[in-house]
C-alpha cells in the first residue's frame, strides 16, 4: 500500500469537505466491515499512602502505597463514569458499574514517590501515579450490544472505524471512516503488509484532528493530499485508530510527503499515545477526578493483485 500524494488538493476526495452520511448508510457499512479489535479505557491520576509500622519493610510499604493508588484510580474512574454518564436503564447501569468494578489497572507513569514522617505512624510513603483503568472486557462487550447506549454522548467514549471494503485489488483506493459517540481527538495510522506504519491523520496538510460526535468522517478528505492506493507488496494491512477526549500523547514522526512515517516502535505507539496531559476541571466540577477517556480500534483489510 502506498499513500499516493498529489499536488492538486482538489483531486479525488482530497478537495471535498468532510462527508457525513445518514445513519442507515453508516449501519450498513458497519455490518459489512466490522472492526476486529477495540479497547476502551480511562486515564487518571491517583495517590496512595502507606506507613511502615512494625510489620512492613520499606519495600513492602512502597508496594502498599502503590496498591492503594491503583485502588483509588479505579474508584476515581467509577465515580466519574457514574457522575457523567446518564443511564436510565437499570440493567445497563449495573453492567457499566460492574465493568469498572472489575477493571484492570496499568501504571503509565510514576509521578511521585516520597517518604515522610507521620507523628503517629512514623515513616510513611506517598506515591502518585498516572494510571490507565481498563474496564472488564466481557461487560463492555455486553454493553456494546445496546446500540442506544453506545451512541449516547453521555456514555464512555466509543469510536467506530471501518473501510468501504474488506478486500482490495491493485490500483484500488482504500477509504477509511470514523465515528464517535462524543467529541474526540484521533490519530489514524496505516500499517502495510511489510509492517511499515504511516500516520495519515494528523498529516502535514491537516493538523486538525478534533471531531464532533455523531458524525461520520471520511479519510482521506478535506485538505488531505494523498490517496491510499493499493500496490505491492500485498497481504494483510491494518488501520489503527487511537482516540481520546483530550489531545493524545506525541509519537516520533518523520515527514514523508503528504503523510508522516512513524518512527516509534510498534509496541510503543499505544503507550506513548496514552501519555496525555490531564488538566484541572473547570470551577464547580473539581470534586470529580481528573481523567481522560481513551479508545483504540483496529480494522484489518486484505490486499492482492
Amino acid at each position: 500500500m502506498m499513500a499516493e500524494g498529489t499536488n492538486n488538493p482538489h483531486k479525488s476526495t482530497g478537495g471535498y469537505a468532510m462527508k457525513r452520511f445518514f445513519l442507515f448508510t453508516f449501519l450498513l457499512i458497519i455490518f459489512l466491515t466490522k472492526p476486529l479489535l477495540a479497547a476502551q479505557s480511562s486515564i487518571t491520576e491517583a495517590e496512595g499512602n502507606a506507613c511502615m509500622g512494625d510489620d512492613k519493610s520499606r519495600k513492602q510499604t512502597e508496594q502498599a502505597a502503590f496498591t492503594e493508588a491503583r485502588k483509588r484510580a479505579v474508584e476515581f474512574t467509577s465515580t466519574r463514569v457514574k457522575s457523567e454518564t446518564e443511564v436510565k436503564n437499570f440493567v445497563v447501569e449495573k453492567d457499566l458499574l460492574a465493568a469498572y468494578a472489575h477493571a484492570e489497572v496499568k501504571v503509565i507513569q510514576e509521578l511521585e514517590k516520597v517518604w515522610y514522617k507521620d507523628p503517629a505512624s512514623g515513616d510513611c510513603c506517598r506515591v502518585k501515579i498516572k494510571a490507565e483503568v481498563i474496564p472488564d472486557e466481557k461487560s463492555m462487550e455486553k454493553l456494546a450490544q445496546n446500540a442506544q447506549f453506545s451512541d449516547d454522548p453521555a456514555a464512555p467514549l466509543k469510536v467506530q472505524s471501518w473501510t468501504d471494503k474488506r478486500t482490495y485489488k491493485k490500483g484500488e483506493k482504500v477509504k477509511v471512516y470514523i465515528r464517535g459517540n462524543k467529541p474526540f481527538y484521533a490519530r489514524v495510522l496505516y500499517r502495510d503488509a511489510t509492517g511499515e506504519t504511516l500516520q495519515i491523520l494528523p498529516n502535514p496538510y491537516r493538523q486538525d484532528n478534533y471531531f464532533n460526535g455523531g458524525a461520520v468522517y471520511e479519510i482521506p478528505a478535506g485538505n488531505d493530499r494523498f490517496d491510499l492506493e493499493v500496490s505491492p507488496p500485498f497481504g494483510e494491512e491494518s488501520i489503527l485508530v487511537y482516540a481520546g477526549t483530550v489531545p493524545l500523547g506525541a509519537i516520533d514522526l518523520e515527514s514523508r510527503g503528504a503523510v508522516y512515517q512513524v518512527k516509534t516502535r510498534a509496541q510503543d505507539i499505544g503507550v506513548q499515545t496514552r501519555g496525555v496531559q490531564l488538566t484541572e476541571r473547570p470551577a464547580g466540577r473539581l470534586s470529580l477526578p481528573v481523567a481522560a477517556e481513551i479508545f483504540e480500534d483496529k480494522v484489518v483489510v486484505k490486499t492482492g493483485k
